[in-house]
């Protein structure tokens, strides 16, 4: 997917996600716990997403290529209203079931605006700090436009049935899935060694799969292999990476081979 599709995507899913959030918590209304987030809430979904599109926007506008320091709040651009503030996610996780003011949500619409500009501006060969081995400003487009999009899933679905994903996002999203986070995640937390597991994960509405190895703390993806494996599952672009997001269960899927394979995929690659 080029840059451009991905800056008029992430534009479309931040719209997406002001629009359901707005809806989730109506007129005055108390923001209510998000069914696939655990322990949170619609306000958590809200501060979550704009502390890190503005922390990423401080990242990209000075081309640092080290960390900052992430509790200096003045990243941030908090809204100076104590009502404001109240909405702000506790560090505690606590749900955050302050009334959402207006503000916040315009507070987060703001520094999307403001993330999405500095992308375009930058392009994305940029040499910025990512908690990845790809530090470029695009490992940031690319990785924020999955993860709006996975929260926009979110939010919808506080109040009905959630839009599926964008296929050129979900598709984009699975090998990210396998050669970034999964690695990523065995390195965040504890995870048993690998023991030659093999999963295929087969795209139903075109073509496309992707085959992932876990070989003690490696982990081999090859898209498009044909070989043996221990388990398949089927599904959209869409279904698979919700799938493999811990959105949807595996029952969403066809599953080929041993189902508890697909139980043993979440010991192997932990949540987050």
């Amino acid at each position: 997917m080029d840059e451009i599709t991905r800056l008029n995507l992430f534009h479309a899913q931040a719209r997406a996600f002001e629009k359901a959030v707005r809806r989730a918590v109506g007129p005055g209304g108390r923001p209510p716990l998000v069914p696939s987030c655990p322990g949170w809430s619609v306000s958590d979904l809200v501060g979550h997403l704009g502390g890190v599109h503005r922390y990423l926007a401080h990242i990209l506008r000075r081309r640092l290529t080290e960390a900052p320091d992430p509790s200096d709040l003045s990243l941030y651009g908090l809204p100076s209203d104590p009502a404001d503030l109240a909405a702000w996610p506790r560090p505690d996780r606590t749900p955050t079931l302050d009334p959402v003011p207006g503000s916040l949500i315009d507070w987060f619409a703001e520094g999307a605006a403001t993330l999405a500009e500095l992308l375009r501006t930058l392009g994305p060969d940029v040499p910025v700090w990512t908690w990845s081995s790809e530090r470029t400003s695009g490992f940031w487009l690319r990785m924020q436009l999955i993860e709006l999009t996975l929260h926009r899933w979110d939010a919808e679905a506080v109040t009905g049935t959630p839009d599926p994903v964008d296929a050129r996002v979900a598709a984009d999203a699975m090998p990210h899935t396998f050669e970034v986070m999964a690695p990523a995640r065995r390195l965040w937390k504890p995870a048993p060694p690998g023991a030659g597991e093999r999963y295929r994960f087969l795209r139903t509405d075109a073509a496309g799969s992707w085959t992932v190895t876990f070989a003690g703390d490696q982990v081999l993806s090859e898209p498009g292999a044909t070989g043996p494996v221990d388990v398949e599952a089927a599904g959209t672009a869409s279904e698979l990476m919700l799938f493999l997001w811990q959105r949807l269960p595996a029952s969403t899927l066809t599953v080929t081979g041993d189902p508890g394979r697909l139980d043993r995929y979440f010991e192997l690659v932990p949540p987050v």
